[in-house]
């Protein structure tokens, strides 16, 4: 294999891994907002005491807040679908980067997850990391936080 095409073969294991990791996010969060929702609905009887409107109303209120992070998934799943994950060489949304000994993906921001033995961690455009490396390539220096660094690898 050269090595454009284990670089590329590298960076499609990461993105991969970074769809299954938020599809199994999107799916626990939906699962508990469905459990709340359906908690929440009271039955077809006629009558129904204090503590079974108390307690349908409390699950409405835990419903409506697992949605957002179903809403926050969803959107997380659309940028990794619409961003180019081609390899590049300039630091952009959609490239992996390498600094310091740690290896991040430009295009929302994660937990650390790892793949292939690496350990990597998701980080969003809007993140003051990506801000200084924007544009950069590899064995350029950048400053972040008073630190001089330099990007390793950018793919």
């Amino acid at each position: 294999m050269s090595k454009t095409q284990d670089r590329a073969a590298r960076k499609q294991a990461v993105h991969d891994k970074l769809m299954s990791l938020e599809a199994a996010e999107l799916a626990t969060a939906k699962a508990h907002y469905e459990s709340f929702l359906k908690e929440a609905q009271l039955d077809r009887r006629e009558a129904h005491d204090k503590d079974d409107i108390a307690d349908a109303r409390e699950n409405a209120d835990l419903a409506a807040a697992f949605d957002h992070p179903v809403q926050a998934h969803h959107a997380k799943i659309d940028a990794i679908e619409n961003t180019d994950f081609s390899l590049t060489d300039t630091v952009r949304p959609g490239a992996v980067v390498s600094f310091n000994n740690r290896h991040f993906v430009v295009v929302v921001s994660t937990a650390r997850f790892d793949c292939d033995g690496i350990t990597y961690m998701g980080i969003s455009t809007q993140s003051p990391i990506y801000k200084a490396i924007d544009g950069l390539q590899a064995g350029d220096a950048f400053s972040f936080n008073g630190r001089e660094m330099t990007l390793d690898e950018v793919l």
